[in-house]
């Protein structure tokens, strides 16, 4: 969950100005979370509390605006809406508490699909919070990432035969599911530690807080985070969503 935090303070000044390139300070002054960060705390007070994922990215969404995109922003001020058959990368962005929560692969994978469905209903948003969540779960269990990538492409029929130094050549700006999940996948795969993870995923441009921020949920199960990155990203984040993170982590980080 932190993991997927520090992907988006980090990347928060990137996603819109794009840095093609590994070589940058991790964080700067300017950093901030954003609706990644926000998000995935309503779905760990969601789970810490009574699963009404609705509720809590609506009662999120009104008290931290952000970044968030059109028809969510919609949703959020309107209780009678019901999901709009999204596919946008916000049910992989916000998905990881999910794979710490549970402890099993079915359970994982219901319990994801339920956190997207209540906006992001397409086919595509459900695969993307899945495919995010089971290779969290994965990295839990101690499987390589390089199995990981290969486990997670077979079963979501993701393509994830292009390097990080392809992508950074030509990936483009995108925010759908299947244009950024297999991407930061890919980004965790070739990773040498949870750091190495993070620049890949904003070197590769395109929607680099998002990336990020799934790259890192993931790099998190595998490498764990250092404690100076842990120390800089926890100082980025109000007391509401600090204590939030916390309480989850003595919850279910056992």
């Amino acid at each position: 969950m932190l993991g997927a935090i520090v992907g988006d303070i980090v990347g928060s000044i990137y996603e819109f100005d794009n840095h093609k390139s590994k070589d940058f300070p991790l964080f700067q002054a300017h950093c901030a979370f954003t609706d990644d960060s926000i998000l995935t705390c309503a779905t760990a007070n969601a789970l810490l509390t009574d699963q009404d994922f609705a509720f809590h990215y609506r009662h999120f969404g009104k008290r931290y605006p952000s970044s968030y995109g059109i028809r969510f922003n919609e949703w959020i001020h309107d209780d009678t809406r019901g999901a709009y058959n999204s596919f946008g990368n916000g049910s992989a962005m916000r998905v990881s508490p999910v794979a710490w929560a549970f402890n099993s692969e079915p359970e994982i994978l219901t319990m994801a699909k339920v956190s997207a469905e209540v906006t992001h209903n397409h086919v595509e948003g459900v695969k993307g919070a899945q495919a995010t969540a089971l290779a969290i779960y994965l990295a839990r269990r101690g499987r390589e990432p390089g199995d990981i990538a290969r486990e997670i492409g077979g079963k979501f029929n993701y393509e994830l035969s292009t390097s990080v130094d392809s992508l950074r050549e030509t990936y483009l700006y995108n925010e759908t599911c299947q244009a950024t999940v297999p991407e930061a996948i890919q980004c965790f795969a070739e990773a040498e530690n949870f750091e190495d993870a993070i620049r890949n995923a904003i070197s590769i441009g395109g929607d680099s807080d998002t990336i990020a921020a799934i790259t890192g949920s993931i790099a998190e199960a595998a490498f764990g985070i250092p404690e100076d990155i842990e120390k800089a990203a926890m100082t980025k984040l109000d007391d509401h969503l600090g204590q939030i993170l916390l309480k989850f982590r003595r919850t279910y980080f056992k």
